[in-house]
């Protein structure tokens, strides 16, 4: 069914293009949006940002991890030498732990996910209108993202990615 629809999609989009190159003689472009997230100043500013964020919660997520180890640890060196009842709360600690650490996985990663969806929004809404204005420039007709759009093969000198993140950097 996703199929069906994709290719009734694409094949629309192809034959919208096809009419109007042979129309108007459109001037088509691509533009690798991944590629201006990458290596733009705003782009490397804000993954890097995301990367300190991840970093900082794979530290916290070690430290419970080795509070956990710890535990275990304890739990199998002193099994013998402890009490039913201390042995019993250590075991109730490390559960607890194993708990606390699967929350904090869960939340990190929906903190993550919504720190990259901003992010990336962000530079998006500053992006665009750099797009728009380079097309209006260079008298563009249609703009396709270069890999997401379902392109299979274009030519690099319809490529406006090098132009984009030129005048990004400098709208910075």
């Amino acid at each position: 069914m996703y199929r069906e629809i994709l290719k009734t999609v694409l094949f629309g989009l192809v034959a919208m293009v096809v009419a109007v190159s042979a129309s108007a003689q459109a001037q088509i472009a691509v533009i690798d949006i991944q590629r201006v997230v990458t290596e733009s100043d705003a782009g490397k500013e804000s993954l890097g940002k995301l990367k300190r964020l991840q970093d900082a919660k794979i530290a916290e997520g070690r430290q419970i991890q080795e509070d956990m180890d710890g535990l275990r640890d304890q739990i199998s060196k002193q099994r013998f030498t402890l009490s039913q009842e201390k042995l019993e709360e250590l075991n109730k600690q490390f559960e607890d732990k194993g708990i606390a650490l699967q929350r904090f996985q869960d939340d990190a990663q929906r903190e993550l996910e919504e720190a990259r969806r901003k992010a990336l929004g962000g530079l998006e809404e500053r992006i665009l209108p750099i797009i728009d204005q380079v097309g209006k420039d260079q008298g563009m007709t249609l703009i396709f993202n270069k890999f997401q759009s379902g392109l299979v093969y274009a030519d690099d000198s319809v490529d406006i990615t090098e132009e984009v993140i030129r005048r990004f950097n400098t709208v910075q």
